[in-house]
């Protein structure tokens, strides 16, 4: 069995493993962090996420996997928003029990809406969203699942944007020197 894939493990790469995708997701966190550092009263977690997410080897897979994040967390987000209202208007107060066959029936619409638009690579993260809205929304805070979509498309897009301006080709043509081989071993 082989353990190691080169697109995961770089011959080039100084650590085993860590190639330019690492850095570029490393960069898009903390371009994430930067931008929320400077707006007052909001977390980065989930638009860090949503960066780490939509990162991948190339714009195509980091199109794809950040639409994915993106896309389920919409989903998710409005499925979780509207189970939420409606265990609110039984329950003003909440109650934890309620909460277990609106689960049921946020998961069974997420997976049918995901699966009817085409695009079943979603429905992980829109059930992520979907949980932490039913189960983690401070009472009486729509706002914060509102918010929590708007941080996971902020994540994906400055991925992306990141992906775009440092990709493999422009990081080659500026920085040849990290992208020699090393030459072969003679036994």
């Amino acid at each position: 069995m082989e353990l190691h894939n080169e697109e995961h493990n770089p011959v080039h790469a100084p650590l085993p493993g860590l190639g330019l995708r690492s850095i570029k997701t490393a960069i898009a966190c903390v371009f994430v962090a930067l931008l929320y550092g400077l707006l007052p009263d909001h977390d980065p977690t989930f638009a860090c996420i949503g960066a780490i997410f939509g990162m991948g080897a190339d714009m195509e897979t980091s199109r794809r996997s950040g639409g994915n994040r993106f896309f389920g967390t919409i989903i998710g987000g409005i499925i979780g928003l509207g189970l939420y209202q409606l265990e609110y208007f039984i329950f003003p107060e909440g109650n934890y029990w309620v909460r277990l066959p609106l689960v049921f029936l946020g998961v069974i619409i997420l997976i049918a809406m995901c699966v009817l638009c085409h695009w079943p690579g979603g429905v992980q993260p829109g059930g992520v969203v979907l949980c932490i809205i039913l189960f983690n929304t401070p009472a009486q805070r729509i706002d914060y699942a509102f918010w929590r979509m708007i941080d996971t498309g902020v994540g994906v897009v400055l991925a992306l944007a990141v992906n775009y301006f440092l990709s493999r080709e422009r990081v080659e043509r500026w920085f040849p020197w990290m992208f020699r081989k090393a030459p072969a071993k003679e036994d």
